[in-house]
């Protein structure tokens, strides 16, 4: 009698797909994945992931969810969010009844230098499920340090973009953004709103890439930038041939990791007796309080002058700086008041 796990009927679809075939798909079995978020992004690719028959994820999130999870991560509902649970548990035991053949790891965590070491071991892609640059410049590092493939994802509004990183063969992710966005320039999904149908394109481009990479398709990878914008009917292909070799890169070329080993990222600390977490950014750019003022008008209660600015919203009181420090008043998880700085800060 087959094994669940040698039983391949399941796919049975999916391998009349001539590409991929039944030799691909015992190459999606015996494969494993780090998927770093399981918000909007990350929950449509563990679902598509799970269904085609990845060995192994291992999925990891800081957060906890809420009711306006539900307009656009597919893996939860509403029981989930009275019970309070955190997002990688909650996908977890929803990928197990899709899927009881694969391995699922949940892991409850913050990515960052200190774990992404252990995170990785042991897999052959990471997957973009986040919802900052700090992250994804720490996973770009790790890729590159490892050899690891990984695909960039990312939305707001009705925008969207993907980018395959293949360490050796394409531009990584620092070839196109040298440096992060400074804290508040970018729009975020609480600040600009999002539509749930370009998370399901998005990550439906990045499964399908993880796809091919993880079956030896690695041939048929995009190797250009996909930018999607579903309201104005527009998509484009950004060509980076300009880019492959880039001697300005310092992570490609010069080899130098700073988000990796700590030298850059947000720092923390728990401030003693005031229920609250100050954040601070070693070498960011300054932000504009006025531009961030208008950004969140409407999303909470803003009061601002030369200094900082306040944005009050549910039990949280946020204050901003304009060096991009802020302490994040209302709770002393330091997860959660990155979480809360990712939402409505940005970057």
């Amino acid at each position: 009698m087959n094994s669940p796990n040698s039983d391949l009927s399941r796919y049975a679809r999916q391998m009349r797909f001539g590409p991929l075939g039944e030799d691909g798909q015992q190459r999606l079995q015996q494969s494993r994945v780090l998927l770093c978020g399981c918000g909007a992004l990350g929950s449509v690719l563990a679902n598509t992931l799970a269904r085609a028959g990845v060995g192994f994820l291992r999925i990891v999130d800081r957060d906890f969810l809420e009711m306006n999870n539900l307009q656009r991560q597919v893996l939860y509902d509403e029981a989930d969010v009275a019970a309070g649970l955190p997002k990688a548990v909650a996908a977890a035991a929803r990928l197990r009844k899709i899927n009881s053949a694969i391995e699922i790891e949940e892991v409850v965590a913050d990515v960052d230098h200190t774990n992404i070491g252990a995170l990785v071991d042991g897999v052959d892609l990471l997957l973009d499920g986040t919802d900052n640059f700090e992250t994804r410049f720490l996973l770009n590092d790790a890729a590159l340090k490892f050899n690891l493939p990984w695909v960039y994802g990312g939305c707001i509004g009705a925008d969207g973009q993907s980018m395959t990183i293949l360490p050796g063969e394409t531009p990584c992710l620092r070839c196109v953004h040298p440096e992060p966005p400074a804290p508040g320039t970018t729009a975020t999904c609480d600040s600009a709103g999002i539509l749930a149908t370009i998370i399901n394109v998005i990550a439906s481009i990045q499964a399908t890439e993880a796809i091919k990479i993880l079956s030896g398709n690695r041939q048929a990878v995009n190797r250009q930038l996909l930018y999607f914008d579903l309201w104005a009917n527009q998509y484009r292909q950004l060509k980076l041939d300009l880019l492959q070799n880039n001697q300005a890169c310092d992570a490609c070329q010069g080899r130098d990791f700073p988000w990796l080993e700590g030298r850059r990222g947000s720092q923390t600390a728990i401030l003693c007796g005031r229920n609250a977490v100050q954040l601070s950014f070693p070498d960011r750019e300054a932000l504009s309080l006025e531009h961030l003022a208008a950004k969140l008008e409407g999303v909470g209660k803003v009061s601002r002058n030369k200094f900082l600015l306040r944005f009050a919203i549910d039990d949280y009181l946020i204050t901003v700086f304009p060096d991009g420090r802020a302490i994040i008043g209302g709770t002393e998880e330091i997860a959660e008041a990155r979480t809360l700085y990712a939402k409505y800060i940005g970057a």
